[in-house]
């Protein structure tokens, strides 16, 4: 696998194999893949929970508390693949339609929009 580009799509395509091979599908309800999704999310929590402000890069963290933390995001990032695709949701596309959306809702600092926008803000 060295050297192949990790997409969205190969992802997508390697978690519907891996639920394929273990006949895993009947099981992967939309309701489901979230209930999982999100008892994996609380996993992530449990890792920074006593942990305080961390800094960016995780400079004191252990190697072994790294690896922990990126096998947890794993999960979670692999169960929203998984449901999208039973969605029947372009996640990638969804993020790029969000991504868009959100430039317009929250325009970059001191352009004009946002100017007149605040006036009445304190």
């Amino acid at each position: 696998m060295s050297g192949e580009s990790v997409t969205l799509d190969l992802l997508k395509r390697k978690m519907e194999q891996f639920a394929e091979e273990r006949d895993w599908e009947k099981f992967h309800s939309p309701r489901n893949l979230f209930l999982a999704m999100v008892g994996e999310v609380g996993e992530v929590s449990e890792i920074f929970q006593w942990k305080g402000e961390v800094p960016k890069g995780l400079p004191d963290w252990k190697e072994e508390e790294k690896t922990h933390l990126g096998e947890e995001l794993s999960d979670v990032l692999l169960y929203l693949i998984r449901l999208s695709d039973i969605c029947g949701i372009d996640l990638g596309k969804a993020a790029l339609r969000k991504i868009q959306l959100n430039a317009i809702k929250y325009p970059v600092k001191g352009s004009s929009y946002n100017v007149s926008n605040t006036s009445n803000s304190s």
